[in-house]
C-alpha cells in the first residue's frame, strides 16, 4: 500500500467534512450571530441599568447632556431595546433595531472626539487605551449589523391571505 492509496479516502472524509460544516455555517451563521450580539446587547445594557457596568463613567461623561443617572437608563434601556429586537426576525422590526444599533454605536464613537485623552495613550491614535479598544471593537458589531440587515429582505412574512 502506498501513500497515494490512503490519501485520496482522507482527502475525500476531509472534503464531505468541509461542506457539511461550510453548509452548516451557512444556514445557521447569520442566525447565531443575531443571538450572539443580542445577548451582548442585552447584558451590557441590563449592567448599565442596574448601575453595574463598567462602562458607566464612559456613558457619563459622553451623554453629557443628561444628568449620570438619566444617561444610564436612557443608553441601558437603548441597548436592551437592540437586544430584544434582535431576537426577532419581522423585517420591520430588525429594520429599527438595526437602526437604534447603529446609532447606538455612533454614540460611541465620541468617545475619539469627546476624550481622546481617554481613549489613546499619549494622545496617539495607534495606541488605544482600554477604553479606546471598547469602542474600535464597534466596528465588529457594525459589520455584524451589515451581515444581519443583509438578511432583511429574506426574512419570513405572514401570508397576507391567511
Amino acid at each position: 500500500m502506498t501513500v497515494g492509496d490512503w490519501i485520496a479516502p482522507v482527502r475525500s472524509r476531509l472534503d464531505r467534512l468541509d461542506q457539511m460544516l461550510v453548509r452548516f455555517m451557512a444556514a445557521q451563521g447569520v442566525h447565531l450571530l443575531r443571538l450572539a450580539i443580542a445577548v451582548v446587547y442585552l447584558w451590557f445594557g441590563g449592567l448599565k441599568l442596574i448601575g453595574a457596568s463598567p462602562a458607566s463613567e464612559l456613558v457619563v461623561q459622553t451623554v453629557f447632556w443628561l444628568k449620570p443617572s438619566t444617561a444610564l437608563l436612557f443608553i441601558g434601556t437603548w441597548e436592551v431595546l437592540v437586544g430584544l429586537g434582535l431576537l426577532f426576525r419581522h423585517p420591520l422590526v430588525l429594520r429599527v433595531t438595526l437602526l437604534l444599533l447603529w446609532l447606538q454605536i455612533a454614540g460611541t464613537f465620541q468617545i475619539f472626539f469627546l476624550l481622546p485623552s481617554v481613549a489613546f495613550q499619549g494622545g496617539n491614535p495607534l495606541l488605544p487605551t482600554l477604553e479606546g479598544q471598547y469602542a474600535i471593537k464597534n466596528i465588529v458589531l457594525i459589520t455584524a449589523g451589515l451581515v444581519i440587515g443583509s438578511t432583511v429582505r429574506l426574512a419570513p412574512r405572514r401570508d397576507p391571505s391567511r
